[in-house]
């Protein structure tokens, strides 16, 4: 018995260790906060360990973490709070050499820009953008109907392209369902 639990403590740390990275940037760009996403990252995979058994034998463990994320965040938005708006540092990027003055230029209008969203409406724009999840997904996965997630994307992409007018181009992309 014991050598089956040491083995799903080394699957586990294994999980951690090859998507942890990638669950940090999904939350980075959910909170707009370096802080509040690993703390979001640190919950996520709290209650993936506790649900691991079933989870490593499903294979669904990150869908489980990124669900647990995405409501996570929900609860966040719903709660009665103070108006607070502390940007975050972006994520360290392995290899920057390659970027030049015009990448670098773009990602911080970019990333100013997403910072400015509401909560919901980055959320959205991850999913939908980021994520590449349909409209009806990315519903399922923030708990709310699709007709929020077409009026949360809508009014983000308003705002983003209102901030930067290079974004016009998704405008395309909006109406399609997907």
């Amino acid at each position: 018995m014991g050598s089956t639990m040491d083995n799903h403590g080394d699957d586990y740390a294994a999980f951690v260790r090859s998507r942890s990275h990638a669950l940090l940037r999904s939350a980075y760009l959910l909170t707009g906060d370096q802080h509040l996403a690993e703390d979001l990252v640190q919950e996520a995979l709290a209650r993936t360990h506790r649900a691991w058994s079933r989870l490593h034998e499903s294979g669904n463990a990150e869908a489980y973490a990124r669900r647990i994320m995405y409501h996570t965040q929900v609860s966040v938005w719903r709660r009665r709070r103070v108006a607070e708006y502390l940007p975050g540092d972006l994520p360290d990027q392995p290899d920057r050499r390659t970027d030049d003055a015009e990448s670098i230029t773009w990602r911080m209008a970019l990333a100013r820009a997403l910072s400015s969203l509401s909560a919901k409406q980055r959320a959205v724009v991850v999913l939908r953008y980021f994520e590449d999840h349909t409209e009806a997904e990315a519903a399922d996965l923030l708990g709310v109907s699709v007709s929020t997630v077409k009026t949360q994307t809508a009014r983000a992409l308003d705002h983003l392209r209102k901030r930067v007018p290079e974004l016009r181009e998704f405008r395309a992309a909006e109406g399609t369902g997907r």
